[in-house]
């Protein structure tokens, strides 16, 4: 098991396929605040709603000179019809292999109607324009969150 970043260390560069095309890697938002958040699946109540609720926040957050990036172990190709279905105007990264949600430690043991599974466990992380892990949300409930994130950018 790889080590858990922790508020205060610096993210490691990673790249990753992205619904834009291509490849996205961290390090090309160096001198930007990136708000990143892991989320279970594309298409389901929950991370239909946090989605729509990012892109509702997206202009408020963009003004910051913040960006936001999606990441779930979902295909380009499920990316792009969320992205479609619901205008989202930020990327989602696919991270099949799960390595991302690994080093954050949001890829974990679930449990949903008594079956066990491994899978993303909904998050937040909020990285500075230098590449420092500064604010993360683990086990997010989606009402109120975004909002919680924006001011957190704010300071």
């Amino acid at each position: 098991m790889t080590n858990i970043i922790e508020i205060g260390q610096q993210v490691p560069d990673f790249t990753l396929p992205a619904s834009t095309g291509g490849v996205m890697s961290l390090s090309q938002f160096r001198g930007r605040k990136v708000l990143l958040y892991f989320y279970p699946k594309n298409m389901t109540p929950a991370c239909t709603q946090e989605a729509c609720e990012f892109r509702d926040a997206h202009d408020e957050i963009t003004a910051q000179g913040a960006v936001v990036l999606g990441i779930s172990p979902d295909s380009l190709a499920s990316h792009a019809k969320f992205i479609s279905k619901n205008g989202l105007p930020f990327p989602l990264l696919s991270d099949e292999d799960h390595l991302v949600s690994e080093m954050f430690g949001v890829w974990q043991l679930k449990k949903l109607y008594g079956r066990e599974f491994m899978g993303i466990v909904r998050s937040t992380f909020l990285i500075d324009e230098q590449g420092i892990l500064t604010a993360e949300w683990k086990k997010v409930r989606v009402k109120g969150h975004v909002e919680k994130a924006v001011e957190e950018i704010m300071k």
